[in-house]
């Protein structure tokens, strides 16, 4: 029996084919969005994933402040900082967030479902959030996909 065949073959940067992919987020829910956008983003849909390194596509979510939240959460769920001084605990809710930065809640949201290292700090990169339906990448000739085909 010959052994070669059954190498296991890891990802590299190399060998990693990244794509550009387009999510619109108009009435999505907030945590089946990020969910899918972090699966995209970590190259977990790919055959040849490998856990320690990036072989994730690039994704642009456009109308990201038209996210929905679902239940009450706009008002009554609550984000918690610190800003390490004491007495330095903040709260803000989504409401607020939305009105402030549009974008960033669904940031906040696909960077929690990220690995919390040094991969997860440069797999936030290849998010790029907008608020409209235009965006600048169209040099890249990203593939527009919904959330059911991931």
């Amino acid at each position: 029996m010959d052994t070669q065949s059954y190498k296991t073959v890891y990802a590299n940067p190399q060998t990693v084919k990244k794509e550009w992919v387009v999510i619109d987020a108009t009435d999505l829910a907030l945590g089946r969005l990020a969910a899918r956008v972090a699966l995209v983003l970590r190259g977990k849909n790919k055959p040849y994933f490998t856990p320690n390194q990036d072989c994730g596509d690039n994704v642009i979510v456009l109308n990201a402040d038209k996210v929905k939240l679902t239940g009450k959460k706009l008002t009554d769920k609550v984000y918690v900082r610190h800003t390490g001084y004491p007495g330095g605990q903040r709260f803000t809710s989504p409401k607020d967030i939305l009105a402030k930065k549009p974008t960033e809640l669904v940031r906040m949201a696909v960077e929690g479902m990220l690995p919390k290292n040094r991969l997860g700090s440069k797999l936030i990169n290849n998010l790029y959030l907008y608020q409209g339906n235009e965006h600048p990448h169209q040099a890249q000739n990203p593939k527009t996909i919904t959330l059911n085909e991931i």
